[in-house]
Protein backbone atom coordinates (compact mmCIF):
# COMPACT_ATOMS: atom_id res chain seq x y z
CA UNK A 1 0.00 0.00 0.00
CA UNK A 2 1.61 3.27 -1.09
CA UNK A 3 2.60 5.64 2.44
CA UNK A 4 1.42 8.75 0.58
CA UNK A 5 -1.44 9.88 2.73
CA UNK A 6 -1.79 13.14 3.53
CA UNK A 7 -5.54 14.41 4.47
CA UNK A 8 -8.26 11.63 5.29
CA UNK A 9 -11.21 11.08 6.91
CA UNK A 10 -12.20 7.87 6.89
CA UNK A 11 -10.25 4.92 5.40
CA UNK A 12 -12.11 1.35 4.55
CA UNK A 13 -9.74 -1.65 2.96
CA UNK A 14 -10.95 -4.43 4.51
CA UNK A 15 -11.11 -7.78 2.87
CA UNK A 16 -7.97 -7.16 0.06
CA UNK A 17 -4.89 -8.83 -0.09
CA UNK A 18 -2.81 -5.54 0.57
CA UNK A 19 0.83 -6.76 2.12
CA UNK A 20 3.91 -5.21 3.66
CA UNK A 21 4.00 -2.49 6.33
CA UNK A 22 1.33 -0.51 7.66
CA UNK A 23 1.53 2.90 6.21
CA UNK A 24 2.89 5.35 8.10
CA UNK A 25 1.80 8.27 6.83
CA UNK A 26 -1.88 8.04 8.31
CA UNK A 27 -0.31 9.69 10.97
CA UNK A 28 -0.45 12.71 9.06
CA UNK A 29 -4.47 12.30 8.93
CA UNK A 30 -5.00 14.70 11.92
CA UNK A 31 -9.17 14.42 11.06
CA UNK A 32 -8.85 10.44 10.38
CA UNK A 33 -12.40 9.09 12.37
CA UNK A 34 -12.63 5.88 10.86
CA UNK A 35 -9.09 3.07 10.59
CA UNK A 36 -10.59 -0.08 8.47
CA UNK A 37 -6.85 -2.24 7.30
CA UNK A 38 -8.65 -5.90 8.74
CA UNK A 39 -8.81 -8.91 6.74
CA UNK A 40 -5.75 -8.39 4.93
CA UNK A 41 -1.81 -9.94 4.54
CA UNK A 42 -0.27 -6.61 6.58
CA UNK A 43 2.69 -8.14 8.47
CA UNK A 44 3.84 -5.59 10.80
CA UNK A 45 4.09 -4.64 14.43
CA UNK A 46 1.21 -2.45 16.32
CA UNK A 47 0.73 1.41 14.84
CA UNK A 48 1.62 3.33 17.98
CA UNK A 49 2.61 5.79 15.84
CA UNK A 50 -1.17 6.30 15.68
CA UNK A 51 -2.19 6.88 19.55
CA UNK A 52 -2.42 10.95 19.02
CA UNK A 53 -5.22 10.96 16.53
CA UNK A 54 -7.20 12.71 18.68
CA UNK A 55 -10.26 12.08 16.40
CA UNK A 56 -9.80 8.51 15.52
CA UNK A 57 -12.97 6.19 16.80
CA UNK A 58 -12.69 3.28 14.63
CA UNK A 59 -9.50 1.06 14.71
CA UNK A 60 -9.72 -2.04 12.92
CA UNK A 61 -7.16 -4.31 12.03
CA UNK A 62 -8.19 -7.50 12.67
CA UNK A 63 -7.27 -10.56 10.49
CA UNK A 64 -3.59 -9.63 9.50
CA UNK A 65 0.08 -11.10 10.34
CA UNK A 66 0.67 -8.24 12.92
CA UNK A 67 3.32 -9.46 15.44
CA UNK A 68 4.98 -8.68 18.92
CA UNK A 69 4.32 -6.96 21.61
CA UNK A 70 2.37 -3.61 22.31
CA UNK A 71 4.18 -1.18 24.19
CA UNK A 72 2.53 0.57 26.76
CA UNK A 73 3.10 4.19 26.19
CA UNK A 74 1.99 6.39 28.96
CA UNK A 75 0.15 9.91 27.31
CA UNK A 76 -3.59 11.24 28.30
CA UNK A 77 -3.91 11.32 24.21
CA UNK A 78 -3.45 8.08 23.75
CA UNK A 79 -6.38 6.81 21.67
CA UNK A 80 -8.97 9.26 23.65
CA UNK A 81 -11.91 8.91 20.93
CA UNK A 82 -11.66 5.40 20.44
CA UNK A 83 -14.87 3.48 20.77
CA UNK A 84 -14.41 0.20 18.36
CA UNK A 85 -10.56 -1.35 18.74
CA UNK A 86 -10.55 -4.94 16.98
CA UNK A 87 -6.78 -6.54 16.60
CA UNK A 88 -8.16 -10.07 16.62
CA UNK A 89 -6.93 -12.71 14.41
CA UNK A 90 -2.97 -11.87 14.51
CA UNK A 91 0.07 -12.88 16.23
CA UNK A 92 0.02 -10.11 19.02
CA UNK A 93 1.84 -11.67 22.38
CA UNK A 94 2.99 -10.08 25.81
CA UNK A 95 0.47 -8.40 28.33
CA UNK A 96 -2.70 -7.08 27.30
CA UNK A 97 -2.12 -3.26 26.58
CA UNK A 98 -3.28 -1.81 29.88
CA UNK A 99 -2.15 2.26 29.25
CA UNK A 100 -4.01 2.25 25.99
CA UNK A 101 -7.04 0.61 28.03
CA UNK A 102 -6.79 3.03 30.97
CA UNK A 103 -6.81 5.62 28.17
CA UNK A 104 -9.77 5.13 26.43
CA UNK A 105 -12.14 8.09 27.64
CA UNK A 106 -14.43 7.66 25.17
CA UNK A 107 -15.47 3.97 26.42
CA UNK A 108 -15.64 5.83 29.81
CA UNK A 109 -18.59 8.19 29.13
CA UNK A 110 -21.96 7.19 29.58
CA UNK A 111 -24.21 9.34 27.27
CA UNK A 112 -27.73 9.59 27.94
CA UNK A 113 -30.01 6.93 26.99
CA UNK A 114 -32.98 9.17 26.48
CA UNK A 115 -30.86 10.52 23.35
CA UNK A 116 -31.83 9.53 19.93
CA UNK A 117 -29.70 7.12 17.88
CA UNK A 118 -27.33 8.36 16.15
CA UNK A 119 -24.25 6.99 13.80
CA UNK A 120 -20.66 7.18 13.33
CA UNK A 121 -20.02 9.21 10.50
CA UNK A 122 -17.36 11.48 8.80
CA UNK A 123 -18.09 15.13 7.46
CA UNK A 124 -16.47 14.17 3.73
CA UNK A 125 -16.45 17.47 2.28
CA UNK A 126 -15.58 19.63 5.96
CA UNK A 127 -18.95 21.52 5.23
CA UNK A 128 -20.55 20.09 8.40
CA UNK A 129 -24.12 19.27 7.08
CA UNK A 130 -24.77 15.50 7.11
CA UNK A 131 -26.18 14.92 3.89
CA UNK A 132 -22.67 15.36 2.77
CA UNK A 133 -21.10 12.81 5.47
CA UNK A 134 -19.95 9.72 5.19
CA UNK A 135 -21.84 6.68 6.50
CA UNK A 136 -19.34 4.25 8.29
CA UNK A 137 -19.44 0.29 8.22
CA UNK A 138 -17.78 -2.63 9.32
CA UNK A 139 -17.77 -6.39 10.57
CA UNK A 140 -17.95 -7.10 13.75
CA UNK A 141 -17.70 -10.95 15.49
CA UNK A 142 -20.27 -11.09 18.39
CA UNK A 143 -20.44 -14.91 19.60
CA UNK A 144 -18.35 -15.84 16.95
CA UNK A 145 -20.52 -14.95 14.35
CA UNK A 146 -19.49 -12.29 11.95
CA UNK A 147 -22.18 -9.13 11.74
CA UNK A 148 -21.90 -6.57 8.89
CA UNK A 149 -22.94 -2.82 9.82
CA UNK A 150 -23.59 -0.66 7.02
CA UNK A 151 -24.23 2.10 9.47
CA UNK A 152 -22.31 2.06 13.47
CA UNK A 153 -24.00 3.35 16.05
CA UNK A 154 -22.39 5.51 18.43
CA UNK A 155 -23.76 3.14 21.45
CA UNK A 156 -21.82 0.26 19.58
CA UNK A 157 -18.57 0.16 21.83
CA UNK A 158 -16.52 -2.83 21.06
CA UNK A 159 -13.09 -4.22 22.21
CA UNK A 160 -12.15 -7.49 20.50
CA UNK A 161 -8.98 -8.91 21.18
CA UNK A 162 -9.47 -12.55 20.28
CA UNK A 163 -7.25 -15.00 19.08
CA UNK A 164 -3.83 -13.89 19.70
CA UNK A 165 -0.96 -14.66 21.45
CA UNK A 166 -1.59 -12.43 25.01
CA UNK A 167 -0.88 -14.02 28.08
CA UNK A 168 -0.70 -12.75 31.71
CA UNK A 169 -3.78 -11.14 33.56
CA UNK A 170 -6.96 -9.60 32.62
CA UNK A 171 -6.17 -5.82 34.08
CA UNK A 172 -8.72 -4.36 36.47
CA UNK A 173 -8.56 -1.07 34.15
CA UNK A 174 -11.32 -2.35 32.07
CA UNK A 175 -13.90 -1.86 34.61
CA UNK A 176 -13.67 1.09 33.83
CA UNK A 177 -15.31 1.56 30.89
CA UNK A 178 -18.19 1.62 30.89
CA UNK A 179 -19.91 2.42 27.59
CA UNK A 180 -18.47 -1.17 27.04
CA UNK A 181 -21.24 -3.28 24.78
CA UNK A 182 -18.80 -5.99 23.64
CA UNK A 183 -15.69 -7.60 24.94
CA UNK A 184 -13.67 -10.27 23.51
CA UNK A 185 -10.65 -11.94 25.20
CA UNK A 186 -10.50 -15.48 23.58
CA UNK A 187 -8.35 -17.45 22.57
CA UNK A 188 -5.36 -16.16 23.90
CA UNK A 189 -3.55 -17.26 26.53
CA UNK A 190 -4.85 -15.55 30.06
CA UNK A 191 -3.72 -16.65 33.30
CA UNK A 192 -5.24 -15.47 36.58
CA UNK A 193 -8.97 -14.76 38.07
CA UNK A 194 -11.35 -13.09 36.08
CA UNK A 195 -11.88 -8.99 37.95
CA UNK A 196 -14.52 -8.37 39.64
CA UNK A 197 -14.28 -4.85 38.17
CA UNK A 198 -15.92 -6.36 35.06
CA UNK A 199 -19.30 -6.29 37.02
CA UNK A 200 -19.12 -2.40 36.95
CA UNK A 201 -19.77 -3.07 32.91
CA UNK A 202 -23.48 -2.59 33.15
CA UNK A 203 -24.16 -1.82 29.71
CA UNK A 204 -21.76 -4.96 28.28
CA UNK A 205 -23.98 -7.24 26.02
CA UNK A 206 -21.46 -9.95 25.18
CA UNK A 207 -18.73 -10.94 27.33
CA UNK A 208 -16.30 -13.63 25.81
CA UNK A 209 -13.37 -14.92 27.84
CA UNK A 210 -13.08 -18.59 26.51
CA UNK A 211 -10.06 -20.51 26.19
CA UNK A 212 -7.68 -19.15 27.89
CA UNK A 213 -6.62 -20.73 31.06
CA UNK A 214 -8.36 -18.50 33.36
CA UNK A 215 -8.59 -19.87 37.36
CA UNK A 216 -10.26 -18.81 40.47
CA UNK A 217 -13.96 -18.50 41.01
CA UNK A 218 -16.49 -16.49 38.79
CA UNK A 219 -17.00 -13.28 40.49
CA UNK A 220 -20.66 -12.85 41.62
CA UNK A 221 -19.85 -9.08 40.81
CA UNK A 222 -21.02 -10.26 36.88
CA UNK A 223 -24.89 -11.05 37.97
CA UNK A 224 -24.92 -7.31 37.73
CA UNK A 225 -24.85 -7.43 34.26
CA UNK A 226 -28.24 -7.18 33.75
CA UNK A 227 -27.76 -6.31 29.72
CA UNK A 228 -25.75 -9.73 29.17
CA UNK A 229 -27.10 -11.61 26.24
CA UNK A 230 -23.61 -13.82 25.57
CA UNK A 231 -21.61 -15.32 27.93
CA UNK A 232 -18.92 -17.74 27.23
CA UNK A 233 -16.18 -18.66 29.73
CA UNK A 234 -15.63 -22.32 28.69
CA UNK A 235 -12.25 -23.91 28.57
CA UNK A 236 -10.69 -22.40 31.54
CA UNK A 237 -9.40 -23.19 35.02
CA UNK A 238 -12.38 -21.98 36.82
CA UNK A 239 -13.96 -23.63 39.69
CA UNK A 240 -16.33 -23.29 42.45
CA UNK A 241 -20.20 -22.81 41.93
CA UNK A 242 -21.77 -20.93 39.23
CA UNK A 243 -23.28 -17.49 40.44
CA UNK A 244 -26.99 -17.13 40.41
CA UNK A 245 -30.03 -15.17 39.66
CA UNK A 246 -30.70 -12.28 36.84
CA UNK A 247 -29.18 -12.59 34.16
CA UNK A 248 -26.85 -15.82 34.87
CA UNK A 249 -29.83 -17.90 35.01
CA UNK A 250 -30.75 -17.55 31.19
CA UNK A 251 -27.52 -19.14 29.95
CA UNK A 252 -26.69 -22.48 28.96
CA UNK A 253 -24.45 -25.28 29.32
CA UNK A 254 -22.36 -23.69 26.35
CA UNK A 255 -21.20 -20.91 28.65
CA UNK A 256 -19.35 -23.03 31.19
CA UNK A 257 -18.40 -26.12 29.36
CA UNK A 258 -14.46 -27.37 29.67
CA UNK A 259 -14.31 -26.07 33.12
CA UNK A 260 -13.84 -28.88 35.74
CA UNK A 261 -13.98 -27.69 39.14
CA UNK A 262 -17.54 -25.46 38.33
CA UNK A 263 -20.31 -26.79 39.67
CA UNK A 264 -24.24 -25.48 39.70
CA UNK A 265 -27.05 -24.58 37.72
CA UNK A 266 -26.95 -25.02 35.15
CA UNK A 267 -24.44 -27.67 34.88
CA UNK A 268 -25.68 -31.33 36.37
CA UNK A 269 -22.50 -30.98 38.69
CA UNK A 270 -24.15 -30.55 42.18
CA UNK A 271 -22.04 -28.15 44.37
CA UNK A 272 -22.38 -30.25 48.00
CA UNK A 273 -21.99 -33.66 45.24
CA UNK A 274 -18.37 -32.13 44.16
CA UNK A 275 -16.09 -35.22 45.08
CA UNK A 276 -13.19 -33.81 47.16
CA UNK A 277 -9.80 -34.34 45.57
CA UNK A 278 -8.13 -38.02 45.66
CA UNK A 279 -4.78 -38.50 46.63
CA UNK A 280 -3.13 -40.97 44.89
CA UNK A 281 -2.49 -44.55 46.99
CA UNK A 282 1.15 -43.29 47.92
CA UNK A 283 0.16 -40.27 49.25
CA UNK A 284 -2.91 -41.48 50.93
CA UNK A 285 -0.33 -44.16 52.76
CA UNK A 286 2.08 -41.33 54.00
CA UNK A 287 -0.68 -38.79 55.10
CA UNK A 288 -2.87 -41.61 57.51
CA UNK A 289 0.63 -43.85 58.04
CA UNK A 290 -0.50 -46.85 56.72
CA UNK A 291 -1.96 -48.66 53.89
CA UNK A 292 -4.52 -51.12 53.48
CA UNK A 293 -1.55 -53.68 53.57
CA UNK A 294 -1.19 -53.31 57.16
CA UNK A 295 -4.92 -53.18 57.62
CA UNK A 296 -5.29 -56.53 55.81
CA UNK A 297 -2.14 -58.27 57.81
CA UNK A 298 -3.90 -56.99 61.28
CA UNK A 299 -7.63 -58.33 60.29
CA UNK A 300 -6.30 -61.82 59.23
CA UNK A 301 -4.24 -61.97 62.57
CA UNK A 302 -7.60 -61.29 64.52
CA UNK A 303 -9.52 -63.85 63.21
CA UNK A 304 -6.75 -66.28 63.74
CA UNK A 305 -6.23 -65.20 67.39
CA UNK A 306 -10.08 -65.29 67.96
Amino acid sequence: LPDTFLDLNTLNLNGNNFEGLLPKSLSKCSGLVDLDLGNNQFEDTFPNWLKNLSKLEILVLRGNNLYGHIANLKSEKIFASLIIFDISCNNFSGSLPKAYIQNFRAMKIVHDLQSPLSYIDTDVLGTGHTNEAYASSMVATIKRVSLPFTKIPNSFVIIDLSENKFEGEIPDVIGELHRLKSLNLSYNNLIGPIPHSLGNLTNLESLDLSSNMLDGNIPAELTNLNSLEVLNLSNNHLEGSIPQGKQFDTFSNDSYEGNMGLCGLPLSIQCNNVPLQQYPSSEAEDKFGFGWKPVAIGYACGMVLG
